[in-house]
């Protein structure tokens, strides 16, 4: 445990390091990006419904980043941030639904049993396929993270957009995985992004959590 904090640790410094010393390299692209997913996590937890609009501005911007501006691709990242695009105008016409007495269609909840089950299968479902694609179809040389980030962050959009608790959790696997993974392509503000996702996951799934105990 104290070698994991202190590579997690030396890793955060050599982030930042090398933002500093890179930081007119990073391209506005990466920047907008990066400011519009921060803004998007931060509208989902106060479980506001801009956190869909913010969201597609930030992860269209992150696919062609991760298909056309680093080499070798991330592939399943950039495939990734196309279903990201594609759930963020499901939850957002999800979100706004009413039932007939004007309460919302799609509450935070707890998923049932059922409904973890199914996800989990899902998810790994999703990495075996993925991780197969890239290992022997691509030239990948991080089939294994890359897979393991995108297939969580499905199942995580997934219960996003069902407003379920465990979303939270689905993406605290990602992103700690995520982390290291943009380090090692180089992509040090993205990796930062990441750090602060880990920390607004967990802080969301206290905060859905509360707002549940207390309806």
């Amino acid at each position: 445990m104290l070698k994991l904090l202190t590579y997690t640790f030396d890793m955060l410094l050599n982030i930042i390091q090398q933002i500093g010393e890179n930081f007119a390299a990073i391209s506005t692209l990466e920047w907008i990006s990066t400011v519009a997913q921060i803004l998007s996590v931060w509208y989902a937890l106060k479980n506001n419904v801009l956190v869909f609009p913010t969201g597609i501005i930030g992860v269209s911007l992150a696919a062609y980043i991760y298909f056309f501006k680093i080499s070798p691709p991330l592939y399943a990242e950039g495939l990734l941030h196309i279903y990201y695009f594609a759930m963020s105008i499901f939850g957002w016409y999800a979100w706004l639904q009413k039932k007939s007495d004007q309460t919302l269609a799609f509450p935070i909840t707890w998923s049932s049993s059922k409904e973890r089950f199914v996800g989990l299968i899902l998810a790994f479902t999703s990495w075996i396929i993925l991780y197969s694609w890239l290992k022997f179809n691509t030239d990948s040389n991080t089939p294994v993270a890359d897979a393991l980030v995108t297939s969580f962050s499905i199942l995580g959009m997934w219960w996003m957009a069902k407003r379920k608790i465990e979303n939270w959790l689905a993406y605290l696997v990602s992103n700690a995985i995520a982390i290291p993974l943009n380090y090692y392509k180089d992509l040090s503000l993205f990796s930062l992004m990441y750090i602060i996702f880990f920390i607004m996951a967990w802080r969301g799934f206290i905060l859905w959590k509360k707002e549940v105990s207390v309806s």
